[in-house]
């Protein structure tokens, strides 16, 4: 989707946007924290996020894996900055196809900062001049499939301002006719440089409406965080400051913290004022980090911790090619990414019903499912690998997972447990307790409300249920216990398969049931989670092989608890268990006397 169009569609409800940039980390572990970070910030709903590309197009293939991930697996409305700097005209189609094949609508087209160590711009061969010719091949190349957004310079672009800090009358009258060129030019948005002095920031808008600019202006908010940083980022930018804001840093510089507090204490008074004076856009510059922006937005009562909304019970895809996608299977519930790695080729995507997933063709297994950033994996082996003398260690880890004692999970991509889980917690130790190692759960919801902090999702108003669900690992005998008592208890289903492919059920292979549904106004009713056996069969391949890439291949080889792991994961029995009566039933009293 287009972040102009969001804009308009949230200015038209009454709701105020706001949005986060951030820029490529130097280094493979600050993109792992990049993305934890981009994680937690994204659950708070802006309107879309950007990443920048770096000075003289240092960072060209970075930026385009970070954009594409963040579009397609963080599921974000994403925005890529663009520049000229060392950009001929085949580089910046490569780049402009790259994020359109990935499903990517937004780009921010800019000059670009001269590269590192020269001082002045300068045209490459073949390559574009100014962010007005960027913006004028777009439009002759890509027509409307791209929103293209520029910035705007409330005290004028730095490369006219003084020596006094100052640009004169005639370069920022200058400067306000380029801008209005290149929104003629197919401009839909335009994105502010940072600013300090509101006042300017109010007469740049006022003035721009003044010469015929009609289209929206985000400010671009910087929090400060350090002294040192601050300083800095005004120099290059050549940015005024107000006195009364230099008067209240300088006393309190080498206290971080303090400078820290004041950067979100300043940033809130900033923006109370712009959104008083009818801007109903907000765009902070996180510098990649998280407490000052999201303090911000919390003052101005914009976001709430304690009410992260769900619009389905798994983020809803931001690619445009799915982002009509409203029906999963519950299987990858906790492996997101991995789901949408494995179905990124699919030309269709289910929206409303499953439908018949057996002409689905999942992509295949292979590394990319199992990679992790470093931290998870550090995690993993603080928590899990510890000696392992028999199948009852193996209880025991599964125990203190559901216990809510360890962070991390080989079969799962997030952090800790969902919300939900804390309801049925207790009955999942007594089954783990009993050789019956889960890995997906959800307890039965009759007629919750959508706003729910544990189980809710969709939005005010509705009303959310669910069909109790266990996804367990368990040996051969276990298995057979279990479908001897499901023999006397009809409302249950289940699917079980070995590593071998024996198929072990008591419905068809081409039953689907819905677990998850909801009920909204003005609503058909959504099924945005379901049990399909087809694609059961493919998960299982991922789910056993999981005990290895994420598990035992973390002790040495011949290691005797790595061994252990090997022979579980061999002889063990994936099974997938749903309760169907959501109101009266029980799943849980089919392991009560084993």
């Amino acid at each position: 989707m287009k972040v102009i169009d969001k804009i308009k569609s949230w200015t038209d409800e009454g709701k105020t946007t706001f949005s986060f940039e951030f820029f490529p980390p130097r280094t493979e572990d600050g993109v792992d924290n990049l993305f934890e970070r981009m994680d937690r910030l994204v659950a708070y709903g802006p309107a879309f996020c950007d990443i920048t590309w770096g000075a003289g197009g240092s960072t060209a293939d970075l930026t385009l894996d970070i954009v594409s991930r963040m579009q397609n697996v963080v599921c974000v409305e994403s925005m890529m900055h663009l520049t000229c700097t060392n950009m001929p005209v085949e580089k910046i189609d490569h780049a402009l196809e790259t994020i359109r094949s990935n499903g990517i609508q937004n780009v921010l087209a800019l000059r670009g900062d001269p590269p590192h160590g020269e001082n002045k711009f300068v045209q490459v061969e073949g390559g574009f001049g100014c962010a007005l010719d960027l913006v004028n091949h777009i439009r002759s190349k890509y027509g409307d499939y791209f929103g293209v957004a520029v910035a705007g310079y409330p005290e004028a672009h730095p490369d006219v301002i003084g020596e006094n800090g100052l640009a004169s009358k005639e370069a920022y009258q200058s400067d306000l006719e380029y801008l209005k060129k290149k929104v003629d030019a197919g401009a839909d948005l335009i994105v502010t440089q940072l600013f300090f002095d509101t006042d300017m920031l109010l007469k740049f808008v006022n003035d721009c409406r003044q010469i015929g600019i009609k289209c929206p202006i985000v400010p671009g908010i910087m929090p400060i965080n350090n002294y040192k940083g601050f300083l800095r980022m005004i120099g290059f930018c050549k940015t005024k400051i107000p006195a009364e804001v230099m008067a209240a840093l300088e006393p309190i510089q080498e206290n971080e913290e303090a400078v820290k507090a004041y950067g979100i204490h300043l940033g809130t008074e900033m923006c109370k004022k712009i959104l008083a004076h009818g801007i109903k856009s907000l765009h902070l510059y996180t510098l990649n980090m998280e407490k000052s922006a999201l303090s911000i937005l919390m003052n101005l009562g914009m976001i709430e911790e304690s009410k992260i909304s769900r619009s389905l019970p798994w983020r809803r895809p931001a690619n445009v090619f799915r982002i009509k996608e409203d029906v999963r299977p519950i299987f990858w519930a906790n492996r997101p990414k991995s789901y949408i790695s494995r179905t990124k080729a699919w030309e269709d995507f289910p929206q409303g019903r499953w439908g018949d997933s057996r002409s689905a063709s999942y992509g295949a297994l292979t590394d990319h499912q199992f990679s992790r950033p470093r931290a998870r994996d550090k995690k993993l082996q603080q928590e899990w690998v510890v000696p392992l003398k028999s199948v009852e260690d193996i209880h025991e880890k599964f125990k203190e997972l559901c216990l809510g004692n360890l962070k991390s999970s080989p079969w799962s991509e997030l952090d800790g447990l969902h919300p939900e889980t804390k309801i049925i917690n207790e009955q999942l130790v007594k089954i783990n307790s009993k050789g019956f190692l889960t890995i997906n759960s959800q307890p039965s919801v009759n007629a919750e409300r959508s706003d729910s902090s544990t189980v809710g999702w969709g939005g005010p108003g509705g009303y959310v249920y669910q069909k109790a669900y266990l996804e367990f690992f368990c040996s051969k005998d276990k298995l057979d216990e279990v479908v001897e008592i499901c023999k006397a208890m009809p409302s249950i289903t289940y699917i079980a398969m070995n590593k071998g492919e024996n198929w072990v059920s008591n419905t068809s292979q081409s039953d689907v049931n819905a677990v998850t549904w909801g009920v909204f106004p003005a609503k058909e009713i959504i099924q945005p989670t379901i049990v399909d056996p087809s694609s059961f069969n493919v998960w299982k391949d991922e789910a056993f092989e999981t005990w290895s890439r994420n598990w035992s291949n973390l002790y040495p080889e011949a290691d005797p608890s790595r061994n252990l792991l090997e022979q579980v994961k061999n002889s063990y029995y994936l099974v997938s268990l749903v309760e169907n009566d959501y109101i009266n039933g029980n799943i849980f009293k089919v392991f009560a006397d084993l």
